[in-house]
Order: structure tokens, then sequence, then C-alpha cells
């Protein structure tokens, strides 16, 4: 049965208060507007959220001002469902119409900015990108020559990265079903059942306990473990001495869980056993260094202080984990590069790997919330033992 759910949506004070915020760190900035065009940000200022964007036909814009509501730039096909939201100012056009996708409206918008030298934000850095054609961009800059274009993509991201509680309490839940849908695997997994019928009766699990849907799913299975974590389901048997691992992204309310499990099937090595268990305790260890005002560099050290006691190439994967919400991976990440200081209120993964044997690895996922004490699960924590099916 489905697990009992929160209210869907948010209220508008949760978008006014964004915006408010928004707004105090644009004024630091110097930034006279904002324009968002990525699906995540346009959805986190406007609670616009609708599976449209998996089509590229049409761009859709989203400005905020130095002061006031955000103001909608977009197809007409979206303006009923963007009316339902906290906004008032929304202008379309009919799309798609390549000659003037929405060009000429951002010109009218985006001219007094323009006429007075002002700056715009825009988000230029890593995990960005431009959701529209480079030709429209080079056309819009045309018709604007006196609009200065500046990165605001720590501005935004920085906000992400910390929850509100009705964010946490979206993730909270699907992380719970994303836990008891993992919780019944050994119930329909067995020997000699193809890989891809396990992933998809896992798909229909996580969705008959309440997921809106489960669209990442990768794993593998292979004597003694798996050679990579993300490829899609093969035909092949499982069979005695394979190390299964699922690793799923399921979503609530267009919000993600992002975590793995392993099982072994029939039985499991010694070699495996202290894989995972070296895996158990690097994720220990980021949960005690997961406190605000650490750093993401401080649990990337911790996790790889243990995973050295099997493999000294923790780093090769790049990162141990990552942020978590709106999008199955987000900003920072748990990496050597990251000193993005830990505050409270971030959901973050705990994702230590290693190799080991001949060309083996496991990994091992948790996701967690910060709190001022410290960490707090958000999933059901996996066994500390490779359990056997």
């Amino acid at each position: 049965m489905p697990l009992e759910a929160p209210s869907r949506g948010f209220d508008d004070s949760e978008f006014a208060a964004r915006t408010r915020l928004a707004q105090a760190r644009m004024a630091e900035a110097n930034l006279a507007g904002l324009l968002l065009m990525t699906e995540p940000e346009v959805r986190y200022f406007s609670g616009f959220h609708t599976l449209f964007w998996q089509s590229p036909t049409r761009p859709w814009f989203l400005f905020v001002p130095a002061e006031g509501k955000p103001v909608a730039v977009i197809p007409s096909i979206g303006a009923q469902l963007m009316r339902r939201s906290w906004l008032d100012d929304i202008r379309t056009w009919s799309a798609p119409a390549p000659d003037d996708d929405g060009i000429s409206l951002l010109v009218e918008l985006l001219s007094p900015l323009a006429a007075s030298g002002q700056q715009l934000g825009l988000m230029k850095g890593h995990e960005t990108s431009l959701r529209m054609s480079l030709g429209d961009w080079e056309r819009l800059m045309a018709a604007l020559p006196g609009l200065a274009i500046a990165d605001a993509t720590g501005l935004v991201q920085g906000l992400r990265m910390v929850k509100s509680p009705a964010e946490i309490e979206k993730l909270a839940h699907i992380c719970a079903i994303g836990s008891a849908a993992f919780a019944e695997v050994p119930a329909f997994v067995q020997e000699g059942q193809p890989l891809e019928e396990v992933f998809r009766e896992f798909r229909r699990t996580a969705i008959g306990l309440g997921a809106d849907d489960a669209p990442y799913l990768a794993g593998a299975a292979d004597q003694g473990g798996y050679a990579d974590v993300i490829s899609p389901p093969s035909r092949r048997p499982l069979q005695a001495g394979d190390v299964l691992m699922m690793d799923t992204g399921c979503t609530w309310d267009g919000y993600f869980c992002d975590f793995d499990r392993n099982w072994a099937i029939g039985r499991a090595d010694d070699l495996a056993r202290r894989a995972y268990d070296v895996l158990w305790r690097a994720t220990q260890a980021g949960i005690e260094a997961a406190r605000p005002g650490n750093t993401c560099r401080d649990l990337f050290a911790a996790m790889s202080a243990v995973i050295a006691e099997m493999d000294d190439s923790a780093g090769d994967i790049g990162r141990l984990g990552h942020g978590l919400g709106m999008q199955l991976t987000e900003q920072p990440s748990n990496a050597a590069f990251d000193r993005t200081v830990l505050r409270e209120n971030m959901v973050l993964t705990l994702e230590p790997s290693l190799s080991y044997g001949d060309g083996l690895m496991m990994v091992h996922e948790e996701n967690i919330v910060l709190r001022p004490e410290g960490a707090r699960f958000l999933t059901t924590r996996a066994a500390p033992e490779l359990q056997v099916i």
C-alpha cells in the first residue's frame, strides 16, 4: 500500500520567501534581475511543474526582477498551468516559432535594463546550460547592446542547496518510499531471474508504494561484484555468487531520492563481504563528518580515509556524493575540489565507492539531511553486513 504522503505543492509564501532571499543576494551582487530558463530554476521560483520539459521544441523563460514577483515568458501551451502558480505577469507567444521564439518578448522585458546599462544575472557555471538556441541568444544580445551579463551560478545554486522544511518533508517521503521498495527486494528476487525482470519489478514496487515515477534505475549483477554502476539491465539470469546492485532515483511531487543497495545471490565471498564492510564504515565516517561548518572536502577526506583500507584510488570516481533535491544530482559535490561549507538543512548523498579484485567495484549510498547537531538519515540505513538472498 502507498505510504501516507504530505501535501503536494507549496504555499505561495514558500515562493515569496525564495524570491525575497534571491533579491537580497541580487542587491549584494548589483544585479538588476535574473534570467532563468532551465526546468529546476523555473520551478524553484514559480512552482511550474510539468513533464513537458522533456520536449526540446520550446524554450521557457523566467525573469526575477530586483523587486516584486518573477515574470514568466513562456509558450502559450503552458499558460493555463502557469496561471495556477503565484505569478501574475505571464507573457506568452505561440510556439514553436523558429523566427521569433519569445525573443521579441524578452527584448521588450529587458530593454529598460539595457538602456540604463544594468547587470543581468545568468547561470554560466558548472552544471548549467543555455536552454535556448545559441542563435537566439546571439540575437537577444544584439538587440540589447547596453546590457551587462554577470554569472549568477553561485547565487542560484547557493539558494537551492539549502532546503526549506517543506522541501525536506517531500525528500523524506520519497526516501521512505525508496527504502520500503528496497526492503521488498528479497521477496521478489531469486536465482535464475533475468536482471531486467528484477528492475521491472522494483519499479512496480516503488510506484505501488506511492512513488510518482522511477525515472532512474541503474545497476548490475555479476560474480563477486560488478564492473560499472550506470548500465541498463540485461537479460542475464542471476547466478549463485553474484553481487546484485540497484541504484534508484524515484520521484514524488518533483523531488528525488538517490541511493543504492547491494545483495549477494545465494552466497557471498570474503572479498565482497570485506568491500561491503569498508563502504559501510566509510559511510559512518561521512555521517560523523557531515556537520554544519565542515566542508564537502572534509566529507570526502573522511570517507576516503576508510576506503583506503582496501583501495587507495578512491578519488578516481570523481566524488563520493552530492546534493539532492529537484534533481537526481545537484550541487555541491563531496569531492576534494569542493570547499563548499556545509549548512543546516542541506540534503546530501553519501556515496563511497571502491575497486577490488579483478576489475570489480562496489558502491554504497545513503541520503541525509544536515541538522545543527549533525546529519540525520532520510533513507532507512542499509544493513551493516552484505545481505544474502
